[in-house]
């Protein structure tokens, strides 16, 4: 139960802040003491949030050998504003980590364990569902894990294109010389890759935990 207890907490104060990032005012107010409005009220946050979270999810891709920007800058002609060309950056930013590590995975694994699952009869298929993905699944799940922290922040770029997402105050921010936008726009950003690589941490310890019993057994 320890393990879950950071991105529980880290989850938890994201919310919050979501919700109650009004309460910080005298914060911003006295960051930015020449300006009225300090707290970002074009979207409320907890929606922002909401709508960063499924473009992040959107991490099956062909590589990271692709810029972001510059595939935004070739899906917007074709694709329009919106979600859209954004979801389709992603998608091609996300997948090399994956690919890499399933890859490392699975050619680190020790001959011998193949060699004892075909002795026990096991098909090809059998032994790649059974034995391999399951021994080869904490490096695979690094690799996820670096996949879906990278595009929680790439995602934010694509309030730039009209995408709505946690970045619309950190832009907002910066077109308007407002710091304290750009600050509450990276702090739930921020908060948000983090408590999702805490959940990770949580999901490979988790992982050990339960391939250990019958890694010693074997």
């Amino acid at each position: 139960m320890r393990i879950w207890l950071p991105p529980l907490l880290l989850a938890l104060l994201l919310c919050g802040l979501s919700v109650g990032m009004d309460t910080l005012q005298p914060l911003f107010q006295w960051l930015q003491p020449d300006k009225q409005g300090v707290i970002y009220k074009r979207e409320s946050f907890l929606f922002l949030l909401q709508n960063h979270l499924p473009l992040v999810n959107q991490v099956a891709s062909i590589g990271q050998t692709f810029p972001p920007v510059a595939v935004l800058a070739l899906a917007v002609p074709a694709l329009g504003f919106g979600e859209a060309p954004i979801v389709v950056a992603l998608i091609l930013y996300g997948l090399l980590p994956i690919l890499r590590n399933t890859l490392a995975g699975l050619e680190g694994l020790d001959p011998a364990v193949r060699e004892a699952a075909r002795g026990m009869g096991m098909s090809p298929m059998q032994v790649l569902l059974q034995v391999e993905l399951p021994l080869a699944g904490r490096v695979i799940l690094a690799g996820i894990r670096t996949s879906v922290t990278i595009n929680i922040a790439t995602a934010a770029i694509g309030s730039t294109i009209g995408a709505r997402t946690l970045g619309d105050p950190v832009i907002a921010g910066l077109v308007n010389g407002n710091t304290a936008y750009v600050l509450q726009g990276a702090i739930l950003i921020g908060l948000l890759a983090l408590t999702t690589d805490s959940l990770f941490e949580a999901i490979q310890r988790s992982w050990d935990r339960r391939l250990s019993p019958s890694v010693t057994a074997s």
